[in-house]
């Protein structure tokens, strides 16, 4: 751990999430595949430009062309590849509208809160830039824990074709 025990709420270099369940279920959108709900602005303000750059990625999937979040969805998860498109282009658009409206309204800590580096009760991640890319590193054990059952759950997902170890 670093010299610092806690950050406050507004600080832009860590993400601080809360393990929890979305209202609406997912099966495209990777953020709402996910069980990280966002605790402070910083960390929506990530997510939402996250989202936003994987959707304005676009794939050539035949002879339609998907945004990023199709993708990757097929790529995460084969069964995707047998489904027609055009319903998959239906589903993340309702699953888009659905996301936007639940992180519009998750409640999220005042800017002047504080938060323990090294607690069990979010998952921090300190955000450290690898050139141009910004990456997301686990930055407390609860956050190191989590990572790995989710790799593990990806890999469960697309049938051990996902090869990220850590």
């Amino acid at each position: 751990m670093a010299e610092d025990k806690e950050i406050k709420c507004d600080n832009i270099n860590y993400a601080v999430y809360k393990i929890g369940d979305w209202k609406n279920d997912y099966e495209i959108n990777i953020i709402g595949t996910a069980s990280e709900i966002p605790v402070t602005k910083p960390t929506l303000e990530h997510m939402l430009k996250q989202m936003d750059h994987i959707r304005t990625s676009v794939f050539e999937i035949g002879v339609k062309e998907v945004n990023g979040m199709i993708g990757l969805a097929m790529q995460f998860n084969p069964s995707f590849a047998s489904r027609d498109i055009d319903e998959l282009i239906e589903l993340e658009d309702k699953e888009f509208k659905n996301i936007m409206d639940e992180l519009n309204s998750v409640e999220l800590k005042d800017a002047e809160d504080t938060i323990a580096l090294d607690t069990d009760e979010f998952v921090i991640y300190k955000l450290e830039y690898d050139g141009h890319t910004l990456s997301p590193k686990p930055y407390n054990e609860y956050a190191k824990r989590h990572q790995m059952e989710e790799i593990k759950r990806l890999k469960e997902l697309s049938g051990e074709r996902f090869v990220l170890d850590l």
